[in-house]
């Protein structure tokens, strides 16, 4: 992550450099050079990012073993409004909730790791029941509306083939 600040007010500005030094809050030359290598290909990942996860979403929505997908193309009424007026894409995350068997879905998982960050060029998968909400009670969960088969998918860039094998391979042994 990268980012600047800027302003006009000189007491604001004072305290931003003094925190600025105090805390080192600044890109090393290193970290400069890679955002902006990678700043290069932004478009090119973003729009495989939304390709492929709109493929999967669609093949989530439409498997029998999954209980529903909340993927912003698939809203209805005011928030696909909202969604049509603000984005053209749905974006790289998708969230679906299995019918059963979330642990053997994640066993049987052999190309999509299970990991809690979920921004890199790679599909990654969070389970949040397990990991990054487990120290919820479940009582508490299931009453959120936090389901044990609630997972979080970020969608990578990798060849859209090898994705479906592997979350086809997956459901189909739930």
């Amino acid at each position: 992550m990268g980012g600047a600040l800027t302003t006009s007010d000189k007491v604001l500005y004072e305290k931003l450099t003094f925190l600025q030094n105090a805390i080192g809050a600044i890109l090393s030359p290193f970290d400069s050079w890679l955002t902006l290598r990678g700043m290069r290909t932004l478009e090119l990942r973003m729009q495989r990012h939304c390709e492929n996860a709109e493929t999967i979403a669609r093949f989530l929505r439409d498997h029998p073993n999954v209980a529903h997908v909340y993927y912003p193309q698939f809203a209805v009424g005011l928030e696909r409004e909202i969604f049509l007026r603000q984005m053209k894409h749905a974006g790289g995350m998708i969230s679906f909730e299995l019918k059963n068997n979330p642990k053997k879905f994640i066993k049987a998982l052999k190309y999509i790791p299970l990991a809690e960050s979920l921004g890199g060029v790679e599909s990654l998968l969070d389970h949040p029941a397990s990991m990054t909400h487990a120290s919820i009670p479940k009582s508490e969960r299931e009453r959120i509306g936090l389901s044990d088969g609630l997972f979080r998918l970020s969608v990578g860039i990798e060849n859209i083939e090898d994705l479906l094998e592997d979350l086809s391979q997956a459901i189909n042994k739930v």
